[in-house]
Order: C-alpha cells, then sequence, then structure tokens
C-alpha cells in the first residue's frame, strides 16, 4: 500500500514545509530487483534498503551503511533502468569505499535507533537541510548541515570509478553514468537556492566528466539478461509516477496504450479520482494476467479499503501476503484492512507479526496500538504509540508515552523492555 510517512515537523529554513518518506511495498521490491546486480558486484548484502523520498528535486544520498535513499524527482527524471542502476552504484560506492567514516557519530552510530525508524529522520535532515526529530543536524548552520553529507571531489571520483566496474560486470552500460552527470552539468554555476541537493552534495568536475568518458569509451558491459531489471524499474517508474502526479494528466499520457504499465497507470489514476469501478476493472485485468503477483492483489486491496468496502480488502490483502508472507508493508496493510472490518483478533495477530518483520512502520505502530487498545491491553497500547512517536522523531512524546508504558506493564516484560528502549534512545538523543 502506499502511504506517504511524515519523517519530518519542521525545517529550519522553511517551516511551512516538511519531508515525506514514500513506503510501498510494490515500488521497494521493485527498487531491490533493480538494485541486485550492482549489490552483488559491490559484495554489498541484501540487507540494505533503498527508500523513496517524495521530492521533485535531483538527489540521492547514503545516510548510514545500511540504506540508500532517492529522491522521487530523480527517479522520474531518469530514462532508463541503466540510469537508475548508475545512481544507486555510485551511492553504493560512498558505502563501500568507507566515505561515511568521517560523518558525525550521531548518524554512524543508529543501531538502536534504526530499530525504531529513527534514521529516516536523519534521512530527512539530509534530504532537506532540515532538523530530524532526534536532533542530529540542530544548532547547525545550513552550510554546515548540507556539508553532513557531502562528499568531496576526491571521494567522487573514487565512487565513480567503482561504481563503473561494478555496472560493467553487471552488464550496465557505464554510458549511463554520462547522461546522469548531464541532469546536474551546469548546476555548479547556478546560485545554492537553485541548485537541485544532488549537485551540492555530488561535486561535478570537467575532470570527472573525462574520466567517466574514458571508462566507459574503453568498456563493453558484460552481456547479462536484463530483463527482469527493465521490467521493475519500468513498473516502478509508472506506479510511483501515477501516485505523484494530477490523475487527468496520466489519463491523457497514456491514452490510447494498452500495455501493462499503461493499465497499472490508468487503474491508480481512477482510484485518485474516487472512480473505484474503472480502478478495479483495471487492478482485476492485471492480476488476470499475473494471477500469483501478490503487489497487484495488494494494490486492489487499497483501492477496496479505500473505497470503503474493508471485508472484501482485507480479503485481497490476505491473497497478497499469501503470496509473499515476507513483505511487512503487505502484512500492516492486512492489519489495516481488518481492523477496519472489525475482526479486531485476527488484525492484532497480524500486526504482531508485520511488527516482528519491520518494527519501524509508524502507520503499522499507530494500526497496532489500536489493535492492542481494542484488546484493552493498555500497556502495550501504548508502548506501541511510543515507538510510533520515536519513529516520526517526535522524542518528547516517545518519552512521555513510553514513561506511562513502564507503569502499565509488568516489569521485564517484552513491551517493558520496549518502553525501556524508546526511553533510552530519546535520552540519547534530546
Amino acid at each position: 500500500m502506499l502511504r506517504i510517512v511524515l519523517v519530518l515537523a519542521l525545517l529550519l529554513t522553511q517551516p511551512a514545509l516538511a519531508r515525506t518518506l514514500i513506503r510501498d511495498a510494490e515500488i521497494e521490491h521493485a527498487l531491490r530487483q533493480v538494485a541486485q546486480p550492482i549489490f552483488q558486484q559491490a559484495g554489498l548484502p541484501a540487507s540494505v534498503r533503498i527508500y523513496v523520498i517524495e521530492d521533485d528535486s535531483l538527489n540521492a544520498f547514503v545516510a548510514n551503511a545500511r540504506a540508500i535513499f532517492l529522491h522521487s524527482g530523480l527517479i522520474l527524471r531518469l530514462d532508463s533502468s541503466d540510469e537508475l542502476q548508475a545512481v544507486i552504484a555510485h551511492e553504493a560506492a560512498h558505502i563501500v569505499n568507507g566515505h561515511l567514516t568521517r560523518r558525525p557519530a550521531a548518524i554512524r552510530d543508529a543501531s538502536t535507533a534504526a530499530r525504531l525508524g529513527l534514521i529516516l529522520s536523519a534521512a530527512a535532515a539530509a534530504a532537506g537541510g532540515a532538523e530530524a526529530g532526534f536532533g542530529v543536524a540542530a544548532g547547525t548552520s545550513a552550510a554546515a548541515r548540507r556539508s553532513l553529507f557531502a562528499h568531496t571531489r576526491a571521494e567522487e571520483a573514487s565512487a565513480d570509478q567503482s561504481a563503473l566496474r561494478w555496472m560493467a560486470a553487471a552488464g550496465t552500460d557505464p554510458k549511463a553514468t554520462l547522461a546522469v552527470l548531464e541532469l546536474i552539468e551546469g548546476q555548479e554555476f547556478l546560485s545554492a537556492g537553485r541548485q537541485d541537493p544532488y549537485a551540492q552534495s555530488h561535486p561535478l568536475t570537467r575532470d570527472r566528466i573525462r574520466a567517466v568518458e574514458a571508462f566507459a569509451a574503453s568498456v563493453t558491459p558484460r552481456a547479462r539478461d536484463r530483463s527482469a531489471v527493465e521490467y521493475w524499474y519500468g513498473r516502478a517508474a509508472m506506479k510511483l509516477r501515477a501516485f505523484t502526479r494530477p490523475p487527468g494528466r496520466t489519463l491523457r499520457a497514456l491514452q490510447g496504450d494498452n500495455s501493462e504499465f499503461a493499465v497499472l497507470g490508468r487503474a491508480i489514476a481512477y482510484h485518485r479520482r474516487a472512480d473505484l469501478s474503472r480502478a478495479l476493472s483495471g487492478i482485476d485485468a492485471l492480476i488476470a494476467a499475473r494471477p500469483s503477483d501478490a503487489y497487484y492483489h495488494e494494490l486492489r486491496g487499497q483501492f477496496l479499503l479505500e473505497g470503503r468496502r474493508p471485508a472484501e480488502a482485507a480479503r485481497a490483502y490476505a491473497r497478497a501476503a499469501q503470496l509473499a508472507p515476507r513483505e511487512a508493508l503487505i502484512q500492516a496493510g492486512l492489519g489495516r484492512a481488518l481492523l477496519a472490518a472489525g475482526q479486531d483478533a485476527e488484525a492484532l495477530r497480524v500486526l504482531i507479526a508485520a511488527r516482528g518483520q519491520d518494527p519501524s512502520d509508524p502507520s503499522m505502530l499507530r494500526d497496532l496500538a489500536t489493535a492492542h487498545a481494542r484488546a484493552g491491553q493498555q500497556g502495550l497500547a501504548t508502548v506501541a504509540a511510543a515507538e510510533r512517536a520515536a519513529a516520526t522523531g517526535r522524542l518528547d512524546d516517545a518519552k512521555t508515552l513510553a514513561e506511562r508504558a513502564v507503569g502499565l506493564l509488568p516489569r521485564g516484560s517484552g513491551g517493558w523492555l520496549r518502553a525501556q528502549d524508546v526511553l533510552a534512545v530519546a535520552e540519547a538523543r534530546r
């Protein structure tokens, strides 16, 4: 289910704005498929995650060794899966080449924070030069906040060389890197306020471009089957575009196109226009063609749930969860649908399982708190609410709720220990 999760309450320089993180099982799965050949060549584990921030500007960055963040605007400006792999390879190189070691300990030492999703607030700071919920950049100047995630020219050259080698070995055209650089070429001549964030944190020089050109001209990518990479790139781009662009624009752009991705885009556009009949017609056609596709069943569940047909939504989500039992976001969607359908006991069971797979999803934690409360488990409801407050950077609220949970739960119990974790993080990050 496409959910835009608030991870930032206030920008220091622009109080009315906020940064949002797009959490969607299908898009995250697609990005994993695109990244996997690069990660394999780089020696990175599959546990490295790729997240999308809803922002029309061009940017990509790493906040620690476990996550790469891409702006939606960057993804939608790229023209091919090769170009997306070029961006991912470059950011992966910053991880592998140790460029994060000079970053502040507040970013690197995120083991406990990551469990509660607080690293997402750090990502928001990097994305917008903002004050993260747990104060990573608090008290610093705008220039200092930008430099927190900026790379030196030497680091950029090093990352380029590593990324180009991995791309060639993975069957990706290294020339795609040049296409990405062309997007930001000339930005260095603009004032800082007019530059895209990527140009500020990834310095572009003529020497750097010449080095990439020379490498791209000297190698031939290894022949590999790229059909899966191309498919998932196209599908993710269509879904992202259809959910973030005006529905009318989507429908006009896809008029007369009956390809799979066009049917997907139109179904989403009709859903956003509250035309449930046409939305279901489109998604049902996609399911008929790919009956074992968990993500199409999940999207059908989203359409039905937001169309106020929760019982049918729960059945669609249940099928999706059966097909993809390890997708925590799908499990969370099923739990939400079950709550809406009044199946509280089953919803609680599903949401507990979803939390076990991904404890940092704020929407799931909200629903888990509701499910515990309906079951009369006030202590566990309160600790889930505390975790949600922590995951969205509201540490004062998290501390208050965790202290309340400690008083409600048996000492040494699992819930009590979770509340202690929240208190420890809240105190450390204040």
